[in-house]
């Protein structure tokens, strides 16, 4: 069952919906959005368990590219080009390879479909370990993650889940929901592995991240055979923060040839 995504949304012209990644939130994105905005209506939906959207016990990625499907119809847009980076490319992904006539095109950002190690749940077992609501600041909680999580640990991007509610802090995402879920979201679905997504795809990687592999060309390939794959120099997972002049160039350009194209017939 899907759930009914919150959502900011800017701009006008044709329909591109951003998705973020784990631990992150729609307006992650805002300063992409705002550069695109000129050209495009610019949807960023939380996904579930993450923002201000609904909270629920599982977090598939079929679930998760219902939800944003849900939201499509919804909101009316005519076959909206998708952006989704780490967690939110996966969730492209499932969408296009689900349900292809739906949208126009996906550009991925840094993930493959292929499963990882998993990295994260320390994050979310220092996050859970955390007894936020008896903290008095802000500063207090982020020196006691810094020193559960170590230096090379992404402490002002989970801070940024932190909330202020009735004088208490609490986390607005899910922790419970995403440890349960960790090797769903570390993995990608089998069943699809066995379709393919014949519109156009735009598969971008930064150039110091390990996500996007030499052998995962092969795999991204075979499900989107009609993939561009682009490499960011200077970048590594959150391409988005590193160069986001790069990245924006390179969105800028596929999106202009994408939306420009005619309607590819979809068939799995």
């Amino acid at each position: 069952m899907s759930v009914k995504l919150a959502f900011e949304a800017i701009g006008d012209g044709p329909p591109v919906v951003i998705l973020h990644g784990l631990f992150g939130a729609g307006r992650n994105w805002a300063p992409i959005a705002r550069a695109l905005a000129d050209t495009y209506r610019l949807y960023m939906p939380d996904a579930r368990n993450h923002g201000a959207s609904p909270w629920a016990e599982t977090m598939s990625y079929p679930e998760m590219a219902h939800d944003v499907l849900a939201l499509i119809d919804r909101e009316r847009l005519q076959r909206p080009v998708v952006i989704g980076h780490s967690m939110g490319g996966k969730t492209a992904m499932a969408l296009a390879l689900e349900h292809p006539h739906a949208i126009a095109g996906i550009a991925v950002i840094d993930i493959a479909p292929e499963s990882y190690a998993d990295q994260f749940s320390p994050y979310v077992a220092a996050m859970r370990g955390l007894d936020v609501a008896a903290a008095t600041s802000r500063r207090e909680i982020r020196q006691t993650l810094a020193s559960h999580l170590g230096g090379d640990a992404p402490v002002d991007f989970l801070m940024q889940n932190l909330q202020r509610q009735d004088e208490r802090f609490d986390w607005r995402l899910n922790l419970m929901a995403t440890a349960v879920c960790m090797r769903d979201l570390c993995g990608f679905p089998q069943q699809l592995l066995r379709r393919h997504y014949p519109g156009p795809s735009l598969f971008i990687a930064g150039e110091h991240s390990d996500y996007v592999r030499a052998e995962s060309r092969e795999g991204i390939v075979r499900l989107f055979p009609r993939a561009r794959l682009q490499h960011i120099a200077d970048a590594g997972h959150w391409v988005h923060a590193d160069e986001p002049q790069a990245l924006l160039n390179a969105l800028r350009e596929w999106l202009g040839d994408t939306v420009a194209q005619p309607a590819t017939s979809a068939t799995n």
